[in-house]
């Protein structure tokens, strides 16, 4: 038996292959997220219909996200976070990252936070976002190249620490 492709550590037909093959509902946002993509690994476009939220299954374009599917070689899955979407939870959000080779051969790392919704006990994807980027603030003052270097050598900055390398 081969590992999952969703990077789980767990064999394929023990992971995804009972969602894939609809012997099984996925229990958590998590378990749903891992098994679109191995659907997409597989070109298995009409699972990720099937698990497309009712509401939103319009916005799905079936030719060029299969087209996408099958050109792209899928490297790995990176799980970063997941908030609430338990098998007791209503809704959730997984926030990942997608490892592919496009069809140019191009390394596509698409990172997102998906936002699912469960609705008469099933999962259902609805929509994604682009993560928030943290802006890091700083809290003394940026040293000039011409200020006095912070080590205390009494040299300036840029004849000192701010020396490039």
């Amino acid at each position: 038996m081969s590992q999952c492709p969703c990077n789980s550590g767990i064999e394929f037909s023990e992971c995804c292959a009972p969602y894939l093959k609809g012997k099984k509902k996925p229990p958590t946002a998590l378990a749903l997220i891992r098994s679109r993509y191995t659907a997409h690994t597989f070109a298995n476009i009409d699972y990720i219909q099937a698990t497309h939220h009712p509401e939103h299954r319009h916005e799905i374009d079936i030719a060029s996200t299969r087209e996408w599917a099958e050109s792209s070689e899928w490297l790995e899955l990176e799980i970063l976070s997941t908030d609430q979407g338990g098998e007791h939870d209503e809704s959730g959000t997984v926030e990942f990252i997608a490892r592919f080779n496009d069809a140019k051969g191009n390394l596509i790392n698409h990172h997102e936070v998906s936002l699912f919704r469960k609705m008469q006990g099933d999962w259902y994807f609805v929509d994604a976002e682009a993560p928030k980027i943290q802006q890091i603030r700083r809290t003394t003052p940026k040293v000039g190249r011409n200020d006095p270097c912070s080590c205390g050598s009494g040299k300036k900055f840029k004849k000192c620490c701010g020396v490039a390398t």
